[in-house]
């Protein structure tokens, strides 16, 4: 069987078999967004989204609820994070731990199975850190990104409080809740500090 086409047609074959191929190689370095939304406020959770740019390795969560709003930036490359606390007026930045928070690509899927069961899917994952007072001088140590979101705002560094949540931090710690699947409590000496 031989297989004949016009100069017309074999070029728009050719197009449309080059443009479905260059779709499958490049769509999972774009970034894409994940919103969810909680209509009833319940726990105070809001609305949040996430943006993940799998070119840029960083995924960016945003909580928007009023005052208590946040956002939180994952910067994968360098294994940085910093939540921009609202509230507080203050950026805090720790290490990522890898065994605890999800993947760039675990992100998106995890994401996307909470986003129809809200608090009542399986228990978040926590973390708790412990807020060093001292102000961060040079944001430039934590990457370009992180440098950029906390650029003029007071910075702090938390370090990761290890085994079980510590009881004595649980009155004054800030946390935020990640889709439902991943808590963080950012935890100082006083109120104030942050």
């Amino acid at each position: 069987m031989k297989f004949t086409c016009d100069h017309r047609t074999c070029c728009l074959y050719f197009q449309m078999l080059f443009v479905g191929l260059l779709g499958i190689l490049v769509a999972p370095g774009l970034p894409y967004n994940i919103n969810v939304n909680d209509d009833n406020n319940m726990n105070g959770s809001g609305q949040q989204s996430v943006s993940i740019n799998n070119q840029h390795n960083v995924a960016n969560v945003d909580n928007n609820n009023g005052w208590d709003s946040w956002n939180s930036l994952w910067d994968y490359e360098n294994s940085y994070a910093a939540t921009r606390l609202f509230a507080k007026k203050s950026c805090i930045v720790h290490k990522m731990n890898k065994n605890v928070m999800p993947s760039l690509q675990d992100l998106g899927t995890l994401a996307k199975e909470q986003k129809g069961k809200g608090p009542e899917g399986a228990s978040p994952k926590e973390l708790m850190y412990s807020i060093n007072p001292t102000r961060v001088e040079d944001l430039s140590t934590f990457g370009t990104k992180i440098s950029g979101m906390c650029q003029g705002i007071p910075t702090y560094v938390a370090e990761e409080i290890p085994g079980p949540n510590q009881p004595f931090y649980s009155k004054k710690c800030y946390t935020a809740n990640i889709l439902w699947i991943l808590r963080m409590s950012f935890c100082g000496t006083s109120e104030e500090m942050y």
